[in-house]
């Protein structure tokens, strides 16, 4: 992790959450911002690897930089660290593409476990937050009393192999490469899956191969 981008306009959790990213990821440079308007700046003039972004601003919401970031430069991973909980706050985020939110009230140590996920491309997700995601979803499948069962999604090896790249955190060009395969081909692949999981964002993505056991895959 070479760059990493902090949103956060409190002094005091700003220097925390900096800490942290160093704990995690020594060699990182850090950016940080303290406004909506100057972390999008900087998303328009560096690559970054990471963000970690907070929601309430005084200029605006992380999801901004969010939705930026995913148009700029869609290979950085988006992370929310807030104190929102709520539905209000957490779809919006993960819809926009947000890789993984996490809230502040954690202990450091879980905070650490969290981000220490990424390099293994899974998304760091709070343990109520990632509760939250299943029950959307779970709510989502859930057939009505009087309606048949709704078959479990059936994705073939292809695009097994597809999602679990996209949940690692691989571009559409370097899973080309991977597989023999033209940017345009994963593209196509990647519409049916999100279409196939009824799912909008890389972090629904991750959690769906997580829970089609992908990986454990090589």
């Amino acid at each position: 992790m070479d760059h990493v981008l902090l949103l956060e306009d409190i002094p005091e959790i700003r220097m925390w959450l900096k800490t942290l990213i160093q704990q995690v990821f020594p060699q990182a440079k850090v950016v940080e911002c303290a406004r909506v308007q100057d972390a999008v700046a900087q998303v328009n003039q560096q690559r970054f690897e990471l963000a970690l972004l907070d929601l309430g601003l005084p200029d605006g919401s992380g999801v901004t930089v969010v939705a930026a970031l995913r148009d700029k430069q869609p290979e950085a991973q988006s992370v929310i660290v807030t104190i929102h909980d709520d539905d209000e706050h957490l779809f919006p985020a993960l819809q926009a593409g947000a890789f993984g939110y996490l809230l502040k009230e954690q202990a450091r140590e879980l905070l650490v476990e969290q981000l220490q996920r990424i390099s293994q491309g899974e998304p760091p997700l709070s343990p109520s937050i990632a509760r939250k995601v299943i029950a959307h979803f779970a709510g989502q499948r859930r057939p009505a009393a009087s309606s048949t069962a709704i078959p479990e999604v059936q994705l073939t090896e292809r695009e097994s192999e597809v999602l679990l790249r996209v949940a690692k955190g691989f571009t559409l060009p370097e899973i080309g490469v991977q597989l023999g395969l033209s940017r345009h081909t994963i593209a196509d692949y990647v519409k049916q899956i999100y279409r196939k999981l009824n799912v909008s964002a890389r972090a629904e993505a991750a959690l769906e191969a997580q829970r089609l056991g992908l990986f454990g895959r090589n």
